[in-house]
C-alpha cells in the first residue's frame, strides 16, 4: 500500500509540472503581436499589340435587287395553247415560254400578204399606163389630163402597196405575240394561267414573271457624313466620285449574308446617285455581283463593306481584351514596374479576333490580354508573357459600345 500511494503521489506532482509548463507558454504567446502577410502580386498574361498592314473597310446594310424583272404578258387574244418550261427553270434569252393560239393571225397574214400582192400588181400596170400616156403626151397624141390621170393613178397604186406593206408587217408582229419568248437569261416564276385559258381578251394578261439574277445588284445607302468619308478614302486611293461615274473606273465592294462569317462575294461599284436624297438625307450606291450559282436571292439583307484606306502598320489587340465605361474604350496595360493601368483607346475594326486600335496604344506595351479581371489599376501584378489571338472570329462587328462598367473589385485591406 505505502509503495503504491509514493507512485501516484510522484504522478501527480509530473502533472503539476506539465500544467504549470502549459500555463506558462500560454502566458507567453499572449504576448506576441500578429504579424500580417500581403498576398502574393496576381498572375496576368501579357502580349504586345501585333502590327501588320490592314485594310479598312467602311460598312453599311443593303439590300439584293435583280437586274432585270420582267412580266411576261400575253398581247393578242386567244386561248392559251402550251406552256414550255417548268416553273423556276432557269431559261436563255429567246427560248419559247408560252404559245396562243395562232391560226386566226396566221390567217390574218396570209390575206395581207394577198392583198399587198395583188396591190404590187395594180401598181405594175399603172406604172405602165403612166408611161406611155407619158410618152404619148411628149408626141402630142394625149392631153396633159390623162397624163395627169395616170400619174395620179400610178401614185394611189404605191401608196396602197405601201400600206399594204405595213398591214403585213402588223399581221407579222401580230403572229409572233402567239409565241411568248425570254427577253433575256433568267429565272421564270411560276405560270399564273393554265392551258385552255382565253388570255388577251381585256387587255394583257400577266402569264409570268422572268427575273434575272446573273449578274446581280446590291443598293445600300449612305449618310451624308459617310459619303464624305467614303471621299476622302477614295481619294487617297487616288480616285474620284467623279471618276467612278464617268470614266468607268471600278471600286471594289464585298458582302456577306447574315449567315455568313466572311465577305466572301466579291464585286464592282457601277452606279452612284447624283444626288443626297433631301428625304432621307443618303447617297444610294449600287455594286454589281457575278451570280452564276444563284446564292444570291434579290430581297436579300447583305452586309456590305467598301474599302476606304490601307494601314501599312496598324496596332491590333485581342478584342476580348477591351473594356468600356463612361469615358470609352479601354485596355490594361502593364509597365515597367509591374504596376497596371488603365489605358483609354480608339478602337476600330475586327481583324479575325484582333481589333484595330487607332488612337492610345504603342508598339511597345504590353497589354494584359489574360486574367483581364485580376488586373486592377495602380496593383503590382507578376506578368507572364503570352501573345495575341490569331484565329479567326465570327463576323466582324462594330467597337465595344461606351457603356457604364462596373467598378473594379476593392483591393485586399493592408492592416
Amino acid at each position: 500500500m505505502g509503495a503504491e500511494f509514493r507512485r501516484l503521489g510522484r504522478l501527480r506532482g509530473r502533472m503539476r509540472i506539465a500544467l504549470a509548463g502549459a500555463a506558462v507558454a500560454a502566458l507567453v504567446g499572449c504576448n506576441e503581436k500578429n504579424a500580417y502577410v500581403p498576398p502574393p502580386p496576381a498572375t496576368v498574361t501579357i502580349a504586345q499589340p501585333v502590327q501588320k498592314p490592314v485594310t479598312v473597310y467602311a460598312e453599311f446594310t443593303g439590300n439584293t435587287a435583280a437586274v432585270n424583272a420582267v412580266d411576261l404578258e400575253a398581247r393578242v387574244q386567244g386561248f392559251l395553247v402550251s406552256i414550255n418550261y417548268k416553273d423556276g427553270q432557269p431559261v436563255k434569252k429567246g427560248q419559247l415560254l408560252f404559245g396562243i393560239e395562232k391560226d386566226q393571225y396566221q390567217a390574218q397574214l396570209d390575206l395581207q400578204k394577198a392583198e399587198l400582192a395583188s396591190a404590187q400588181a395594180k401598181q405594175t400596170n399603172a406604172q405602165l399606163e403612166y408611161n406611155r400616156q407619158a410618152q404619148l403626151g411628149r408626141q402630142d397624141f394625149a392631153s396633159q389630163k390623162a397624163v395627169d390621170d395616170a400619174k395620179t393613178n400610178l401614185d394611189a397604186a404605191v401608196a396602197q402597196v405601201a400600206a399594204d406593206k405595213a398591214n403585213v408587217q402588223v399581221a407579222t408582229i401580230n403572229l409572233g405575240y402567239t409565241a411568248v419568248t425570254a427577253p433575256f437569261d433568267g429565272v421564270v416564276t411560276r405560270h399564273l394561267v393554265d392551258v385552255g385559258a382565253l388570255v388577251g381578251y381585256s387587255g394583257p394578261t400577266k402569264l409570268a414573271t422572268i427575273v434575272q439574277i446573273n449578274p446581280i445588284y446590291v443598293y445600300f445607302n449612305v449618310s451624308e457624313q459617310q459619303v464624305l468619308t467614303l471621299r476622302e478614302g477614295f481619294a487617297k486611293q487616288g480616285i474620284s466620285l467623279k471618276e467612278l461615274r464617268e470614266n468607268n473606273k471600278s471600286m471594289e465592294v464585298e458582302i456577306a449574308l447574315q449567315t455568313e462569317t466572311e465577305f466572301k462575294h466579291k464585286g464592282k461599284i457601277d452606279y452612284i446617285a447624283p444626288q443626297i436624297d433631301p428625304n432621307t438625307g443618303t447617297l444610294q450606291i449600287r455594286g454589281i455581283f457575278d451570280n452564276p450559282n444563284f446564292e444570291l436571292l434579290p430581297g436579300l439583307f447583305v452586309r456590305v463593306r467598301v474599302p476606304v484606306n490601307k494601314l501599312p502598320n496598324a496596332l491590333l489587340v485581342d478584342d476580348a481584351a477591351i473594356g468600356s465605361n463612361q469615358v470609352g474604350s479601354y485596355v490594361m496595360v502593364v509597365n515597367k514596374d509591374n504596376i497596371v493601368e488603365q489605358r483609354q483607346i480608339k478602337p476600330g475594326q475586327l481583324d479575325g479576333q484582333l481589333r484595330v486600335i487607332s488612337d492610345g496604344l504603342q508598339p511597345g506595351d504590353q497589354v494584359v490580354v489574360g486574367g483581364v479581371q485580376r488586373a486592377i489599376p495602380g496593383n503590382k501584378v507578376a506578368p507572364q508573357q503570352g501573345q495575341m489571338a490569331r484565329a479567326q472570329a465570327p463576323a466582324p462587328a462594330a467597337p465595344p459600345a461606351a457603356t457604364p462598367a462596373a467598378a473594379p473589385a476593392a483591393a485586399p485591406a493592408k492592416p
